[in-house]
């Protein structure tokens, strides 16, 4: 559960049916908190389909929304 840190970015695909892509960074507030390190963790979160239409009607920075799904981390190192 967090706050969008920004209005979200919408587009769509291409092809036979449009499917909604959104993106959106969330912040999330640290449950626990110390001294010297910040208070929350800002995820950047993709949504397709009926969910990328709902948080373009919806969504705006500062709206609090609750996500479930899956973090995938990857990275990438040019020679």
């Amino acid at each position: 559960m967090g706050r969008l840190t920004r209005d979200p970015e919408i587009k769509y695909s291409q092809g036979a049916t449009a499917t909604a892509i959104a993106r959106f960074p969330l912040a999330v507030d640290r449950r626990y908190k110390r001294d010297g390190e910040p208070n929350a963790d800002f995820i950047n979160c993709i949504a397709f389909g009926k969910t990328g239409e709902f948080i373009e009607k919806y969504g705006y920075k500062g709206t609090k929304f609750v996500v479930e799904g899956r973090i995938q981390t990857g990275s990438y190192t040019n020679k």
